[in-house]
């Protein structure tokens, strides 16, 4: 897909690995709608971009359909989406204070998998009504897994099972709109120096980064970023996840 002068949304686009994201599609020529609940950041990445920031609970349907036609009303119809919002409470099972609460789990599972879902109907089903580019393509959507998909620590319960949803969710998507030319496909990431990685002490970052087999350090966003840039730009890909982690596999704890 040629991304100058086309149209794309990123959800969690005010930080971390969508922000990251949001840059490269922009420095690739696309037109960018900043999609996050934090409209301050938002802001500061649309304006650093010249893109669009909308306001966007990716939780909730009505927000999602709003900020999808606020989106398009600036930059026309989206071809690409890349779902980067996401929420990482851990909680162990059975606490010091008993069970998990269930509000805990529900939250995790309703803004990583339920607003990954969301995202993806509203767009894809604006998507199917474009005019069809080379190889009949219509749209492309890229989600974000994680490694806990695979290898979820303890006190990851929730967040491994809102990551293992999206792995799963990704062919059966895929198969679906395969019929609209538009492509699924879904990253896992390891260990990234995310806002949420870059609030523990240097140290605990360093030593994160050890246990990572090859490069022996924290991901960057920026190298997410290049590997959407990849799969927009390569229609073979499609149905897949595609583990970016540099080997690692996590230890139960």
């Amino acid at each position: 897909m040629n991304l100058a002068g086309t149209a794309a949304l990123v959800t969690g686009g005010g930080s971390g690995l969508g922000a990251a994201t949001a840059r490269a599609l922009a420095g690739n020529g696309a037109k960018v709608a900043v999609l996050d609940i934090n409209e301050t950041n938002a802001a500061v990445i649309a304006a650093e971009i010249g893109g669009v920031a909308v306001r966007c609970d990716v939780s909730d349907a009505a927000s999602a359909e709003a900020a999808i036609a606020m989106a398009a009303q600036a930059h026309g119809p989206a071809r690409i989406l890349v779902n980067c919002a996401g929420v990482g409470t851990p909680g162990r099972i059975v606490g010091r204070e008993g069970p998990m609460p269930l509000g805990d789990y529900e939250r995790v599972i309703r803004v990583n998998l339920i607003g990954t879902f969301n995202m993806l109907r509203v767009a894809s089903s604006a998507m199917s009504t474009l005019d069809p580019l080379e190889d009949g393509e219509r749209g492309v959507i890229v989600n974000t897994a994680s490694v806990a998909a695979y290898d979820g620590q303890i006190g990851q319960a929730a967040y491994a099972s809102s990551k293992g949803g999206v792995v799963s969710l990704t062919l059966p998507a895929a198969r679906e709109l395969a019929r609209f030319g538009i492509r699924v496909m879904t990253i896992a990431p390891g260990l990234f120096l995310t806002p949420m990685m870059e609030g523990l002490p240097p140290a605990a970052q360093a030593s994160l980064g050890a246990s990572v087999p090859y490069p022996p350090r924290l991901g960057q966003p920026s190298e997410y970023a290049a590997l959407v840039l990849h799969i927009l730009a390569n229609t073979m890909l499609n149905g897949e996840t595609i583990r970016l982690d540099g080997a690692l596999r996590m230890a139960p704890k």
